[in-house]
C-alpha cells in the first residue's frame, strides 16, 4: 500500500522559514511527479509547486522566489523549502505523487503550516 508522509509543518512569524518533506512507501516505482499542494480554510485546493526526476520544476505565481521545491535524486523523496512566509501562506500543505506504471494520485495527510504574528 503506496503512503505518502509528510514532516516539518508548525507555526511561524511573517518572514519565516520551514521545510516540509515527504517521503513515499510502499512502491518500488519512480515518482513520474512529486507535488505540493495546499487548502486554506474555506478554499480550493491549489497546486503550489512541482518537480520531475530530472529535476524540472512548476511554481504557483504566489510563491515565486520564496519557495524551493526539490526532489531526493534516485529516491521518492521532495522536499518544499518555504522562505519569507506570509500570513496567506497558512493552510494545510498536502504532498502528492503519480507513479510510474500507474495513473493513481497518492495524498499525503496534510500538515498545517500556520504564519502569524
Amino acid at each position: 500500500q503506496v503512503q505518502l508522509a509528510e514532516t516539518g509543518g508548525g507555526e511561524v512569524q511573517p518572514g519565516g522559514s520551514l521545510r516540509l518533506s515527504c517521503e513515499a512507501s510502499g512502491t518500488s516505482n519512480s515518482a513520474r511527479t512529486m507535488s505540493w499542494y495546499r487548502q486554506a480554510p474555506g478554499k480550493q485546493r491549489e497546486l503550489v509547486a512541482s518537480v520531475t526526476p530530472g529535476s524540472t520544476s512548476e511554481y504557483a505565481d504566489s510563491v515565486k522566489g520564496r519557495f524551493i521545491v526539490s526532489k531526493v535524486y534516485g529516491k521518492n523523496k521532495s522536499y518544499l523549502q518555504m522562505n519569507n512566509l506570509k500570513p496567506e501562506d497558512t493552510a494545510v500543505y498536502y504532498c502528492h505523487a503519480v507513479f510510474l506504471g500507474q495513473d493513481t494520485n497518492y495524498w499525503g495527510q496534510g500538515t498545517q503550516v500556520t504564519v502569524t504574528v
